[in-house]
């Protein structure tokens, strides 16, 4: 791999990493209740630079120095090292667009995604972070976490088209893998939905709902929270279908098994932690760690994706030759 390409690949790492920060943070702010502790969009109580000093200027603030430094410090994460970060990587992207078109095509949509998460930043706040809002931001936020993860993965495995599929598993697999992404991220936005409202403790035990496979629905905070339970339950199943499907095919397509037990792992992970946010009564820290697991879930299912497009490694379109050192035609790797 050249010295660029590390170089890339590295920076995207570091955002990646910075979004991922990002997205747990929100979840600590939402457990904390500091999400309106900036009430006004982009200062905070019209600060740049929120300090004890300058907040004891201010009348009637609700909330303590804490809370008010978690809204900060989530803005200034995102505004200082994600937003520039991204712009970096689109724009390195497309400088190397005639030697690897994927990335850039992932910077490109990385960067819209991002104009659009400020945008609906600056709403939350003006709608007084209500639930629905809450719930469009964070799902925003994992798309741009995934044009992120689609620039790294697909920097180190340049092809001489812009998407090649080259894996050799059944084109139902990739669909499958396409089809329980969004279901891992419409079960995040629910979770979000759910904790918004208060409903998080609506079922008050794990893992039936107050003693009910199925409890009364009439009460919205349980239907809320027993939606989340639905999709959360749908989504394992489906991964354990495809973590199945994979075992069986792992010798035609190791790299599609091995995601496949990265994912596997996560999701029993997530389950104890979703078990333990009941059992512990919603501590802060379960909180943030169980939406952590859950974007870790939807992380290895958009690389798993990936890996099924890209392949496992450096990669040419199917039937093209590749020539070897001596001259020969060489079969395209992956046919």
């Amino acid at each position: 791999m050249k010295p660029s390409i590390r170089r890339f690949r590295a920076v995207a790492g570091i955002a990646i990493v910075a979004t991922f920060v990002l997205i747990v943070l929100g979840a600590v702010i939402r457990a904390t209740n500091s999400g309106l502790s900036c009430p006004d969009w982009p200062h905070c109580y019209g600060f740049w630079v929120p300090t004890p000093a300058k907040l004891a200027t201010v009348p009637g603030i609700d909330y303590t120095f804490t809370q008010v430094m978690y809204e900060w410090v989530h803005r200034f994460i995102a505004g200082i090292i994600v937003g520039p970060l991204t712009l970096i990587l689109a724009i390195w992207a497309l400088v190397m667009r005639r030697e690897n078109l994927r990335p850039a095509l992932f910077g490109i949509a990385a960067l819209a995604l991002l104009l659009v998460q400020g945008l609906l930043g600056g709403l939350t706040v003006l709608d007084r972070n209500s639930p629905w809002s809450v719930a469009v931001h964070l799902s925003n936020a994992q798309l741009v976490l995934a044009m992120l993860i689609g620039m790294y993965v697909s920097a180190g495995r340049p092809a001489q088209s812009a998407l090649v599929w080259t894996e050799p598993v059944a084109r139902g697999a990739r669909l499958a893998v396409f089809a329980v992404a969004l279901l891992a991220l419409s079960t995040i936005a629910a979770g979000a939905m759910m904790a918004k409202n208060g409903a998080s403790l609506a079922c008050s035990t794990w893992p039936l709902c107050d003693g009910a496979v199925v409890p009364p629905l009439d009460d919205p905070l349980i239907a809320l929270h027993f939606t989340h339970r639905v999709l959360a339950g749908v989504t394992a199943l489906a991964i354990l279908g495809l973590f199945l499907w994979a075992r069986r095919t792992r010798r035609r397509a190791p790299g599609f098994a091995r995601d496949m037990h990265r994912t596997i792992g996560l999701v029993a992970l997530q389950v104890g932690v979703g078990a333990a946010v009941i059992f512990l009564q919603v501590p802060v820290w379960t909180a943030a760690t169980h939406q952590g697991m859950g974007v870790l879930v939807l992380a290895s299912l958009v690389v798993t994706l990936l890996h099924l497009a890209f392949g496992p490694g450096t990669a040419v379109p199917r039937g093209r030759p590749e020539p070897s050192a001596a001259g020969q035609a060489m079969p395209a790797r992956g046919a």
